[in-house]
């Protein structure tokens, strides 16, 4: 071990830094990323939802594990990103049943808008920029965000891909979200309409589900 005295009486070689190029990173100009774990009990599928979001101000990308049982047993494991817009770029689903076990590739171009399922192009999926997972409160989100719904008075139509649990089948649906009012600890109700079904969501102020009506509601 060196001393503070041998220090002293060594040769000092001085570099002049100032002569060398430096590359500053601007922290305050990079996106701010947040990490939520909401835990659902979905009382449709008599099971549980956990998730972990990493949500950015225009983005964000989850991992999700369900359990239940109904409409029969079984257990699901999602990944899914999203690009610019809250806009999906891919979803990867597996779900096991007693009987098989299923995995789902959806994917969406950014450059072109065009669906793919398991590599085979989707055109009657086309104009869609949301997924839809059966069953499943997570992905009510993305189209909120996308539209500051959970903030402020509004009105979207939107396509979706939407992925049946637990068979992994994907249809396009079409869904109507609506704010309806906004509450005092900054979340809000948003209306989900698809055909003849309509349910009030309450929201927190992240624009994720804290009550589906019918379907899940978060745990503490």
């Amino acid at each position: 071990m060196d001393s503070r005295a041998d220090r002293a009486s060594e040769p000092v070689t001085r570099t002049d830094r100032t002569s060398e190029p430096v590359t500053r990173t601007d922290r305050t100009s990079e996106p701010a990323t947040r990490t939520v774990v909401p835990i659902w009990r979905v009382t449709e599928a008599a099971g549980l939802e956990a998730s972990w979001i990493d949500l950015r101000p225009t983005a964000l990308t989850a991992r999700g594990r369900a359990a239940a049982a109904k409409p029969a047993p079984y257990r699901l494991d999602c990944e899914l990103d999203t690009g610019d817009g809250f806009t999906t770029r891919r979803v990867h689903v597996t779900a096991r049943t007693p009987d098989a076990t299923r995995t789902l590739d959806l994917r969406r171009g950014e450059t072109t808008g065009r669906w793919s399922v398991d590599g085979t192009e989707r055109p009657d999926l086309d104009g869609a920029l949301d997924r839809d997972l059966g069953l499943s409160p997570l992905t009510d989100t993305p189209p909120v965000l996308r539209h500051a719904l959970h903030r402020r008075p509004g009105e979207r139509h939107v396509l979706t891909a939407r992925i049946r649990v637990p068979d992994l089948v994907v249809v396009p649906s079409r869904q109507t979200c609506t704010h309806l009012r906004r509450h005092q600890d900054a979340g809000a109700t948003v209306r989900y309409t698809c055909g003849d079904h309509h349910a009030d969501l309450r929201l927190d102020a992240d624009g994720l589900v804290t009550d589906y009506p019918g379907l899940a509601h978060r745990l503490p």
